[in-house]
């Protein structure tokens, strides 16, 4: 197949890595400098090579932000057969936008980054495909994402945002306040330890990623709910109730079985 992947950034360059040695792939970019490094693999740098290129799928690797944009600016040169295809951590506003194209897409979600996540090893790894998808352009990331043996999970838009809000956002707000209070000294508890090297495996992530994550319009509500249990938590400390305390204690460890 040929493939057309927008923007040569981390994911975009993992993503034709993982794809050049089975299909005729292209990676564009309008930064010549982040072609570099770019093997087996076409490099673009300019819109009429992708005309002259003719994918049969274009995958956006751009940040949340630019997504649209970024379609928008090459659909006048891409064939009407090519299926248009995202891979944003929020989906909000992409069901509209494809949509109103009329072509043919399928939106999926790495659910790692190749910063952090041990790319020898995926099998830990999850990928969500959306259900409204292309039913070809599912097959072929269902048949992509199983050769990297990831776990994948088919949501609907919708049911992709909500879940992403609660599977990401509640530990990535706990992460980074923790880090927030932090300051330079020595700890020896073990559970520090080991909450330090979760913030620091999340903050070795980009950052537009993790913004992309928070930034989800489901997020608030998850952080609204940290900030009640917070205060009960607080108001217990405070008054140094144990009957409540071990109420809390009994409430939590079964919302963890």
């Amino acid at each position: 197949m040929k493939i057309l992947i927008l923007g040569a950034g981390k994911m975009g360059t993992f993503l034709t890595d993982c794809l050049c040695m089975k299909h005729e792939v292209a990676l564009f970019d309008t930064d010549p400098n982040q072609l570099r490094f770019v093997f087996r693999t076409q490099r673009f740098t300019q819109l009429d090579e992708i005309r002259n290129f003719e994918p049969e799928i274009c995958i956006n690797a751009v940040t949340l932000k630019y997504t649209i944009n970024a379609f928008e600016t090459v659909l006048p040169y891409l064939p009407t057969i090519c299926i248009l295809s995202d891979i944003a951590s929020v989906k909000t506003g992409l069901q509209a936008f494809y949509e109103k194209t009329g072509r043919r897409y399928v939106s999926t979600h790495p659910m790692f980054g190749p910063t952090f996540a041990n790319l020898a090893d995926l099998s830990t790894q999850n990928a969500i495909i959306i259900a409204e998808s292309d039913h070809l352009g599912k097959a072929f990331f269902k048949d992509f994402y199983g050769s990297l043996k990831l776990n994948i999970f088919e949501y609907t838009f919708d049911e992709h945002d909500e879940t992403i809000a609660y599977s990401l956002s509640i530990p990535f707000v706990s992460s980074l306040v923790f880090a927030a209070v932090m300051k330079q000294q020595a700890a020896p508890g073990t559970t520090f330890k080991r909450h330090l090297a979760v913030a620091n495996g999340l903050l070795s992530e980009d950052d537009y990623l993790l913004s992309e994550i928070l930034f989800n319009p489901h997020t608030a509500e998850q952080i609204e709910a940290i900030k009640s249990q917070m205060t009960l938590l607080q108001d217990i400390v405070e008054k140094k109730d144990t009957a409540r305390m071990q109420q809390f204690l009994k409430k939590v460890r079964r919302n963890i079985q």
